[in-house]
């Protein structure tokens, strides 16, 4: 099957990007994970509940929102999709509570996670504590400390917290302790990857649930605008869920300018970056082969970001096979570009905006959309979990 920008491969590769590359011992998990994903969740019972809790428990559809003031400042027309009012505060929910149903149609009883900014920890947490499961998150020790209010959310919700202290001790490294606990647990226990990464199925699993946000978006732009279709949807790229679900329903339509952002620290060739798109090389990460920040001998070079969430050194296969075939463009930002943008937004909105959400938004300096184009950003998360980085980091953001 030639595949799509919306579907992989029968075996999951977005071109030459996806796959599935992993331990013997993971193998029956993840086939299972394969041959039934999608016949679960075609299900009526599926589809029921599951639409049922997006909308009474989620609180969608989120609203898109008409940026007046940054419309003004920037001569277009900004709309921002508030993923940031959405339970627990970010996009992530709408992947857990899809997965978690997933999970307990396979049998499982116990849950495991990985986080970096603590979003998808605290979705997790919340999703388990709902339908009464065991729930392990995996959180890099310097992850911890730079988001200890999402720790503290995790915990109070039931959830364990075990910290990963080897490498860099960031969501790679997360990630890593993840999946040890998986192969030493194969049976009872449901593996919830927080982002289009790791093997086949999960990058499209995840972009599927996470496509509800370009769904809605279609319909409130065609009330809005006239048009289903923007001139640019705009979102920023860790891992890159958030990216692919505003994505998603505009994947086939060319005449949308797909731009992911990605973080690129103290500056794309500085040694502290996580601009994997312009530094990554094809590789091996997590089970999937995608683009990869990696030295001459394949070992992993350490991504760097301000934001928790966006320092992995991969993105998804999905975002590599866009960059590699140049359906989506790809935009690096600074630090302190996305400390700026956070002001910016927060006095022009009213919106503090989550650091990687901030990202999406410095990008609008390098558009060059018209007075007559319509912008959307996803605003994938709200500032709250970042304010000591705030409040540490004042004098650039004041």
């Amino acid at each position: 099957m030639k595949p799509t920008y919306q579907q992989p491969t029968e075996r999951g590769y977005y071109g030459q990007f996806g796959g599935a590359f992993i331990p013997e011992m993971l193998y029956p998990n993840v086939e299972e994970l394969r041959q039934q994903y999608l016949s679960i969740m075609a299900e009526p019972e599926f589809q029921q509940e599951y639409q049922q809790l997006l909308r009474d428990y989620v609180g969608r559809p989120t609203p898109l929102f008409e940026a007046k003031r940054l419309s003004a400042k920037y001569n277009t027309r900004i709309y921002l999709k508030r993923e940031d009012l959405c339970h627990t505060g970010a996009h992530k929910v709408n992947n857990t509570v899809g997965q978690i149903l997933l999970a307990k149609r396979l049998g499982k009883t116990r849950i495991i996670a990985e986080t970096g900014a603590g979003q998808h920890g605290v979705a997790t947490a919340t999703v388990c504590a709902l339908m009464g499961m065991e729930c392990i998150v995996y959180m890099g020790e310097i992850d911890m400390e730079r988001q200890k209010p999402n720790v503290y959310r995790m915990r109070l919700l039931g959830a364990e917290v075990r910290a990963a202290m080897s490498g860099s001790r960031t969501l790679k490294d997360a990630t890593n302790e993840a999946i040890r606990d998986w192969i030493s647990n194969p049976v009872d226990t449901h593996y919830i990857i927080g982002s289009v990464v790791g093997p086949h199925p999960y990058p499209d699993l995840v972009a599927r649930l996470q496509a509800v946000i370009s769904e809605e978006m279609r319909k409130q732009l065609l009330e809005k605008t006239g048009s289903e279709l923007p001139n640019y949807v705009v979102a920023c790229v860790g891992g890159g869920s958030n990216a692919a679900g505003a994505f998603y329903h505009f994947l086939e339509e060319p005449s949308v300018q797909l731009v992911a952002v990605e973080a690129a620290g103290h500056g794309v060739h500085s040694g502290h970056s996580a601009a994997t798109s312009v530094l990554g090389t094809p590789g091996v990460i997590h089970g999937s082969r995608t683009l990869l920040m990696q030295d001459e001998d394949g070992q992993i070079t350490e991504p760097y970001s301000i934001s928790a969430g966006l320092d992995y050194p991969g993105i998804g296969p999905l975002h590599a096979f866009l960059a590699d075939s140049k359906r989506a463009r790809f935009i690096s930002i600074e630090d302190e570009q996305a400390l700026k943008a956070v002001a910016e937004c927060s006095r022009l909105e009213g919106i503090i905006p989550a650091l990687e959400t901030a990202h999406a938004l410095a990008a609008l300096d390098q558009l060059g959309a018209g007075p007559d184009d319509v912008v959307v950003i996803n605003l994938s998360g709200r500032g709250d979990k970042d304010l000591e980085t705030y409040i540490k980091y004042a004098d650039a953001i004041m």
